[in-house]
């Protein structure tokens, strides 16, 4: 049981959070959510330890593990994924190389009356009582099992970390961290750099094999389905939910109408009594009442009414010029690196209007097939865009592209043509940058304004062919939700890669699945596909 005590935190004087006190129980599955800059991670690392509280403390059993991912890592390079991931057991295999050395100096002393001689047994027998205590493990076959779950292939265990991506080498971290079986497990965001079968996978482990866990995440589907609690943080304190994401909802409605008609009932409570004050102050035979409804009035604790985020994306998209009845056809495409093939004689074809989804392990060529779609690499086979088609393209390193040495403001107006530039802040409002915003330099702001702020980029010109390369990463749920809203009544044609189950939910007609070098059609939904998949995923990556 691990305990958090009247954890307060303040920033050049101003509180982000006092009176914190929670306790986690060993089966629990805590969401942590709230408002952006409620103070969530800010929370989890306290828990972790990597930050000190201003008040308050966190207390753990001596031989408890909280093992902590953030979501941003600073990682060495220095070995291979295999020899990375096994560092997870450093601990044992150091108690077992120190049980051999110790042995070895029992085998070649003589002094075996000396206290020296005893002391060193002892420690043997300590250590050995914990090593053999331990559940006996096949390391190997774990480490294996674990990188496989989050997207390794075999031939990526002898390669050096240093090849990877941030997103595969935060994997590497997640498997470390798995396979550490600590008490409790903390995630600020573990789901933007995994697909949605090891997504699936991570699921599956952290309900059925995990003990505590707390996650921080902006993918409802995750939460929902990991989740038996939910502790939000709102306006400087905490509320503590015994229930998953989505029931939590409908409680903090219930809550906050609760609020609101209590808040209303003390007003009028205290307007009556302003009024009687007002009505007989210096009245001689009322002295006494008068001064008692003052002093009533002046301890009095107001109550609050928790905030709403009212703050969101207003998304509308230019009505969706005329195009051919087939934007996208791709005949007999293959695509290589050197010796390594992508996909082979891959064939699609996606007509006026529809909404489909690219599905498939990171590495079987989603991104890839975008490019071929584009152009913007060569392939053999051919790709083409029909009958007047304009395309709108959001790369999963949008973000990245801005100029970081021009403000919001200069960013967008560098791209708007015509009458559209008088509407500049109006949209830059609508994106949630407003007032002073606008006049912030692009290197200041964090990834989820640097993503709203590409997606105002994309959004200036009517387009009829929509592709959204992992759209929602950096996005908050209220964000995702107004801008899946605009994509349900995007009239043109939308092609999506994401990994985010929620997200595609009601948007994707129909799946283009990418495995073992081949794209599959499925003319169903993402919902129907991943259920029909779910089994045989979590069956199969577990056998390996």
């Amino acid at each position: 049981m691990i305990s958090v005590d009247n954890l307060g935190v303040e920033f050049s004087g101003a509180t982000l959070f006092s009176g914190v006190s929670f306790v986690v129980n060993p089966t629990d599955k805590i969401a942590l959510m709230g408002k952006n800059g409620a103070g969530k991670s800010t929370l989890m690392k306290i828990v972790a330890g990597v930050q000190k509280p201003t008040t308050g403390k966190v207390s753990a059993p001596k031989d408890a593990v909280i093992a902590y991912l953030p979501q941003h890592l600073l990682t060495e390079d220095d070995c291979t994924v295999f020899e990375e991931t096994a560092k997870a057991f450093k601990q044992i295999f150091q108690m077992r190389d120190e049980m051999e050395e110790l042995n070895k100096a029992l085998e070649t002393r003589t002094d075996y009356e000396s206290a020296e001689y005893m002391g060193i047994i002892e420690k043997v027998t300590d250590l050995g009582e914990k090593f053999y205590a331990l559940e006996e493990i096949n390391y190997d076959a774990e480490v294996e099992k674990a990188l496989k779950g989050l997207g390794f292939k075999q031939e990526d265990f002898q390669r050096q970390t240093s090849e990877f991506s941030g997103g595969w080498r935060m994997r590497i971290e997640l498997a470390k961290i798995l396979l550490q079986k600590p008490d409790l497990i903390l995630l600020d965001e573990p789901t933007n750099h995994i697909d949605i079968e090891s997504v699936i996978w991570l699921e599956d482990f952290l309900v059925n094999k995990a003990d505590a866990v707390m996650v921080i995440s902006h993918d409802r589907a995750f939460i929902d389905n990991i989740t038996n609690r939910t502790i939000e943080v709102t306006m400087g304190r905490i509320y503590d939910y015994k229930a998953n994401y989505s029931k939590y909802l409908e409680l903090r409605e219930d809550r906050r109408a609760h609020q609101v008609k209590a808040y209303n009932e003390q007003q009028k409570m205290i307007a009556d009594n302003r009024a009687f004050i007002d009505r007989f102050k210096g009245t001689y035979s009322k002295t006494n009442q008068v001064s008692s409804r003052e002093r009533m009035l002046e301890k009095l604790d107001i109550i609050e009414i928790d905030e709403v985020d009212t703050s969101a994306l207003k998304l509308r998209f230019p009505p969706a010029p005329r195009s051919g009845e087939f934007p996208v056809t791709v005949s007999e495409v293959t695509k290589k690196y050197e010796e390594q093939v992508v996909f082979k004689d891959a064939s699609l074809s996606i007509r006026k209007g529809e909404k489909v989804s690219f599905v498939g392990r990171n590495g079987e060529g989603k991104s890839t097939m975008i490019k071929a779609i584009l152009n913007e690499i060569d392939v053999d086979g051919k790709c083409e865009l029909g009958h007047n088609v304009s395309v709108g393209y959001f790369a999963q390193n949008q973000a990245s592209l801005l100029d970081e040495s021009l403000t919001i403001f200069q960013t967008v107006d560098e791209v708007a043509k015509g009458d559209i530039r008088k509407q500049i802040n109006n949209i830059l409002g609508g994106f949630m940058f407003q007032g002073e915003d606008v006049d912030k330099k692009v290197s200041v702001l964090s990834g989820g304004e640097k993503t709203r702020l590409a997606m105002v980029k994309l959004l200036l010109e009517p387009i009829n062919l929509l592709i959204l390369d992992e759209p929602t990463n950096h996005l908050d749920l209220k964000s995702k939700d107004v801008l899946k809203e605009a994509l349900k009544d995007f009239d043109g044609t939308l092609i999506l890669v994401s990994h985010d189950r929620d997200f595609l939910q009601g948007l994707s007609e129909k799946v283009f699945e990418f495995k073992e070098q081949r794209v599959i059609e499925h003319f169903e939904s993402i919902d129907a596909f991943l259920e029909r998949n779910r089994i045989k995923s979590i069956a199969d990556i577990n056998l390996k």
